[in-house]
C-alpha cells in the first residue's frame, strides 16, 4: 500500500515506507485485522494506514519464523555477525531518512533521531562481535566422564518495543537474538510503526526469510504474540501496568521473559557537588528533548538545603533552552507528546502538583505559538519545593516534568529515594569519592552514575531493580538472555 503526501512536509512524505503490510518469511503478507491509520503528533496529520495484526496473521509470522529458527541457528556465528554488520551500515546509509520518518511519526526532534539511528548501529555492531561468546564450560568429573555445557538459542523470539524510540529499539533489539541463533519477531508501537517498516524494506535479502519479522498491530497484536505456544521467549520495554500484565500471561507456559519497564529515577545532589555540573546532569537527566519520555528521566531532583537554592537557580536558567517545536526542523531541541491520551495525562499531573502544594517555577502548559496549535505539545515543566510524598514525585508521568526537593537528612533522603517501586536509574552528585559511593550503594537501581546522568554505554548492562525490569540489556548479558544452557555427559 501506498500513501498520499497530502499536506506532509515533502521530505517526510519522500522518506515514508510503501509497504504497510506485515513482514515476514521474507514477504510483505496483507493483514487480516485490516489497517489503522497513523498520525503525527505534531500536526495531527494523517501518516497513512498500517497493518492490524490480529492472531491469524500472528500464528503465520510465528510459522514463517519457525523455519526462519531452523536455518539461523546452524548458521555459523562469524557469518551472523557480517549479516549484522551489514544491517548497522544500511541503517547509516539511510540515518536521516530513519530519522524523518520516526519525527513525524512519533514527535521526537529529528536530529536526536539521528544520533537514536548510530546508537542502533553502534549496537548491532557490539553483538556482531560477541557472537562467539554465549560460550559453555567443562565440569571436572573425572578421568572416564567428560561434563560440558552447551549454550542454544531458544527460537523464535519476540521483542514488544515502546514509541519513544521507535527505530533505535526495532533495530537495535535484533542483535542479541539473532547473533545467538534465534529468529526475531518485533512489535514496533502501534503509535509509531512506520520506521520499522521501512528498516524491513532497507535491510530485505540481508537475512535468511524468517530470521527478522516485523508484526504491527495494537494490543490484540501484543497480546497474542505473548500467548502464542511457539513464542519462547517474550521482551518487552514498556510501562509496569503492561510488564505486569505481560509476566501473568507468559506464566501460563514458563515463558522466559526480559522487561525493561517504568522508572521514576532520582539524582541527588550533595552539598560539596559541582553546582553548574549537577545542574548540567538535572537537565541532561530529565531528556527534555525526548519530552521527558524516558525510563531512564531523572525527573527526581534531591538537593541538598545548603545549595538548594543555587541549583534552582542553574535549572530555570538552562530549561529555558528547550522550546518545543516542529519535530522535522533540524533546529527543535524539544518535540511533541505522542498522543492526546499522553498529552491529557500529562497535564493532568501538572494540575495534580499544582493542587498538591507544589510550586510551579517553570512552564506548566501548551507553548504559544500558533505552528504548534494542531500538535500535543507541553512546556518543559519545573515544579519546587515538592513533597517526596506527592504524586508527581511517586509516580511516572513519562514526560517532561521535573520535582526539585529540597532535603538535609541523609538518611531520610535515602529512604525518600528509595520509597518508591520503581528502580531503573539513578545519580549521585558529589566531589567526596567516598559519599559517592556509598550513595551509589545505598539506591536501589540498576544502573547509577556518579557525577553523569543518563549516559548509556554499550557493553554496560542496563535494567532495573525492583518493579523496573528484569534481565539486563545492552552488554554481554543481553546476548546471554537469548540462550538456554544445555548440559552434555560423555562417559570416555
Amino acid at each position: 500500500m501506498t500513501v498520499a503526501s497530502g499536506q506532509l512536509d515533502t521530505r517526510v512524505a519522500a522518506a515514508l515506507p510503501v509497504n504497510r503490510d506485515l513482514y515476514y518469511g521474507g514477504a510483505w503478507h496483507r493483514p487480516n485485522g485490516g489497517y489503522l491509520d497513523t498520525i503525527d503528533p505534531a500536526t495531527g496529520l494523517s501518516l497513512g494506514p498500517c497493518a492490524e495484526a490480529d492472531a491469524s496473521d500472528v500464528d503465520a509470522a510465528v510459522a514463517a519464523a519457525e523455519k526462519g529458527f531452523l536455518a539461523w541457528r546452524d548458521t555459523k556465528p562469524v557469518q551472523r555477525s557480517v549479516a549484522l554488520r551489514a544491517i548497522a551500515q544500511v541503517l547509516r546509509d539511510n540515518a536521516e531518512e530513519l530519522a524523518l520518518i520516526d519525527a513525524a511519526n512519533c514527535g521526537n526532534p529529528v536530529k536526536a533521531l539521528i544520533v537514536d539511528i548510530e546508537k542502533a548501529a553502534v549496537q548491532l555492531d557490539f553483538f556482531a562481535g560477541v557472537a562467539t561468546e554465549a560460550k559453555g564450560a567443562t565440569i571436572p568429573a573425572g578421568a572416564d566422564m567428560l561434563c560440558m555445557t552447551v549454550r542454544e538459542p531458544w527460537g523464535v523470539c519476540a521483542r514488544i518495543v515502546a514509541y519513544n524510540h521507535p527505530l533505535l529499539f526495532a533495530a537495535a533489539k535484533l542483535g542479541a537474538p539473532i547473533a545467538a541463533g534465534n529468529s526475531v519477531i518485533i512489535k514496533p508501537p502501534h503509535q509509531a510503526p512506520l520506521s520499522a517498516l521501512r528498516m524491513m524494506e532497507l535491510i530485505d535479502g540481508i537475512l535468511p526469510p524468517g530470521v527478522a519479522n516485523v508484526v504491527t498491530g495494537t494490543a490484540p497484536a501484543g497480546s497474542a504474540l505473548v500467548a502464542h505456544p511457539r513464542v519462547p521467549v517474550i521482551s518487552l520495554i514498556g510501562s509496569i501496568p503492561t510488564g505486569r500484565a505481560v509476566a501473568k500471561a507468559c506464566a501460563e507456559r514458563m515463558k522466559h521473559v526480559l522487561f525493561e519497564l517504568s522508572g521514576k529515577n532520582a539524582l541527588i545532589v550533595y552539598p560539596d557537588a559541582d553546582i553548574g555540573r549537577a545542574v548540567n546532569g538535572a537537565i541532561q537527566g530529565m531528556n527534555f528533548t525526548w519530552c521527558g519520555q524516558s525510563c531512564g528521566s531523572t525527573s527526581r531532583l534531591f538537593v541538598h538545603d545548603d545549595v538548594y537554592d543555587a541549583v534552582v537557580e542553574g535549572v530555570l536558567a538552562e530549561v529555558k533552552r528547550f522550546r518545543p517545536g516542529l519535530p522535522c526542523d533540524m533546529n527543535t531541541n524539544m518535540g511533541a507528546i505522542i498522543s492526546r491520551a499522553q498529552h491529557e495525562k500529562i497535564l493532568g499531573y501538572i494540575d495534580i502538583g499544582k493542587s498538591e502544594g507544589a510550586k510551579l517555577l517553570h512552564g506548566g502548559g501548551r507553548p504559544p505559538e500558533p505552528e504548534l496549535s494542531d500538535g500535543w505539545f507541553v512546556e518543559p515543566t519545573v515544579f519546587g519545593d515538592v513533597n517526596p510524598s506527592m504524586r508527581i514525585a511517586c509516580e511516572e508521568i513519562f514526560g517532561p516534568v521535573l520535582s526539585i526537593i529540597r532535603w538535609s537528612d541523609e538518611a531520610e533522603m535515602l529512604k525518600a529515594v528509595n520509597n518508591v517501586e520503581y528502580g531503573l536509574t539513578a545519580a549521585v552528585y558529589s566531589q567526596d569519592i567516598s559519599r559517592a559511593h556509598r550513595a551509589a550503594r545505598a539506591v536501589e537501581a540498576g544502573f547509577v552514575w556518579i557525577n553523569d546522568s543518563s549516559s548509556h554505554y554499550v557493553g554496560a548492562p542496563f535494567g532495573g531493580y525492583k518493579q523496573s525490569g528484569t534481565g539486563r540489556e545492552e552488554s554481554i548479558e543481553e546476548l546471554l538472555e537469548f540462550t538456554q544452557v544445555k548440559t552434555v555427559k560423555l562417559a570416555l
